[in-house]
């Protein structure tokens, strides 16, 4: 079994917020994705279980919390206060970016262990999988949330104007 990270869609619509919280969603399924073929994997080369899982470790160490500062500081304050189910659900999204942390913090240990020793995956392997799983499944609730709710609200509630500076925050915050 390959537990190699998939390459990334192609980018649509870059210049819109919500075609790039779309493509960073597919990141956050394709890493979630990756960490569970991890723990799935039999015998795999040590090369490759040090690829696979720094990659994850990097994914949700470094780039997760910048998706997360995105819709807490430019997305939820822009919308707040519009319309009560989009405040519903912003107050769901900013509270599950804080019952998620635990979950993300026990992944980029154990793939920070595996970076550093990825002969010990078996030892690793059980807590691995649940924590992969369970991170998994809390995640793919979230984003299924935010993709019928916040995200339509972007185009619908936001001017061009506003939502081009959340676009220029989102790069500034990867600059």
């Amino acid at each position: 079994m390959t537990i190699r990270i998939d390459e990334p869609p192609d980018a649509a619509a870059d210049d819109d917020v919500a075609g790039r919280l779309l493509a960073c969603h597919a990141r956050i399924r394709r890493f979630c994705a990756t960490a569970c073929r991890l723990a799935a994997a039999e015998d795999p080369p040590p090369a490759e279980v040090v690829e696979a899982a720094a990659g994850v470790r990097r994914y949700f160490a470094e780039a997760l919390p910048l998706h997360a500062e995105d819709e807490d500081e430019s997305i939820a304050p822009r919308l707040r206060g519009r319309d009560a189910t989009v405040d519903a659900a912003l107050a769901a999204m900013t509270a599950e970016h804080a019952a998620h942390r635990p979950l993300l913090e026990r992944l980029i240990e154990l793939t920070g262990d595996l970076t550093a020793r990825p002969d010990r995956l078996p030892a690793l392997r059980d807590a691995l999988a649940a924590t992969a799983d369970a991170l998994r499944a809390a995640l793919e609730a979230h984003l299924r949330a935010e993709e019928a709710t916040v995200l339509p609200a972007l185009a619908r509630l936001l001017p061009p104007r506003e939502r081009r500076a959340i676009v220029a925050e989102m790069a500034a915050r990867r600059a």
